[in-house]
């Protein structure tokens, strides 16, 4: 079939991620993207170390940053994000802010990090307790918390697995079963620490069965990455993506200086009642539509009931 006439494919926005070396989550990223938004992804260089601090401030370092973003570079992102939430708060609320500007310098287009994004999302939502649920070990949690605490965040409970390897292998399960543990006191928000950790169908049924708002460390880098430029990421049931972005910055009359006067050619014709809208006539004669029957749509404020996440496979059950 000759499909030349459709004059090739839509243009795609692009958004930059750098992620470590070990990210086996790129699959999960995407799901986040509307349709006209392309991921742009690199890794940075191999070590042989295995997850812990040492991990996280290697792949944090502000020269390996700046060479990651300078390779995104040439396809043109028009945000970055560094999706590592261990690498960006290892050094603390201003470690986190020297990674972005670091990371601005070499690209020159607006950057972020899961650390900061976290943060960015927990004032969204007026959240300042949160429950925690990491893959860490006890030393990396901890470490988290400490950022957290700097930032003015309380954890009112936790949960950790103390893995060093292999987190992307975790299941569903293991996340909701930490969860549960780690909401123990009054909190305003849960949050699923570990960009290679699987979240994106738990979160909604966290959400229904806690009765708080949910965040993962994917869930609000993309978030946050999108919402840099106007744009909306894709997530059913998920409480932080139900408001919209906010409108992208537009200059005042004065900078735009004097608008010139529309040619002839291209004013909207003078309307004064409903016959003089094109097309209007045309709908008239169409025949009626059947409506839709059953459909209940969810009120406003109103939890709705997610679907129940895929089950483990066999595979994942026995993640070692």
């Amino acid at each position: 079939m000759d499909v030349s006439f459709l004059g090739g494919p839509q243009p795609q926005r692009g958004v930059g991620v750098v992620a470590p070396f070990d990210f086996a989550l790129d699959r999960e990223l995407w799901r986040w993207m509307p349709d006209e938004i392309s991921l742009r992804l690199t890794r940075t260089p191999y070590v042989p170390v295995e997850v812990s601090l040492d991990l996280a401030r290697l792949v944090s370092e502000h020269e390996t940053l700046g060479e990651a973003v300078m390779a995104l570079g040439a396809s043109e992102p028009e945000v970055i994000a560094y999706a590592c939430t261990s690498g960006s708060f290892v050094g603390g609320v201003v470690g986190e802010r020297a990674m972005c500007e670091a990371m601005n310098r070499a690209g020159e287009v607006p950057s972020l990090t899961t650390s900061g994004a976290l943060l960015e999302a927990l004032e969204e939502l007026g959240a300042k307790r949160i429950a925690l649920v990491t893959p860490y070990t006890e030393s990396v949690t901890e470490s988290l918390e400490e950022y957290l605490a700097e930032a003015g965040v309380t954890v009112t409970g936790r949960a950790f697995l103390g893995l060093t390897r292999h987190i992307w292998k975790v299941p569903y399960r293991s996340v909701v079963d930490m969860a549960r543990q780690a909401v123990v006191g009054a909190a305003d928000a849960l949050f699923i620490s570990c960009t290679n950790l699987p979240t994106y169908d738990a979160i909604p049924q966290l959400e229904a069965e806690l009765r708080m708002p949910v965040l993962s460390a994917n869930q609000v880098t993309m978030w946050a990455a999108l919402r840099r430029i106007g744009a909306h990421a894709v997530g059913p049931y998920q409480g932080l993506l139900l408001n919209p972005p906010p409108a992208r910055h537009m200059p005042t009359l004065e900078r735009m200086g004097e608008i010139p006067e529309m040619p002839e050619a291209h004013r909207i014709p003078e309307i004064s009642g409903i016959g003089d809208i094109p097309g209007i006539a045309e709908m008239e004669r169409m025949e009626p539509v059947q409506h839709l029957q059953d459909v209940h749509p969810v009120q406003p404020g109103e939890w709705a009931q997610p679907s129940q996440p895929d089950a483990p496979t066999e595979e994942q059950e026995g993640w070692t």
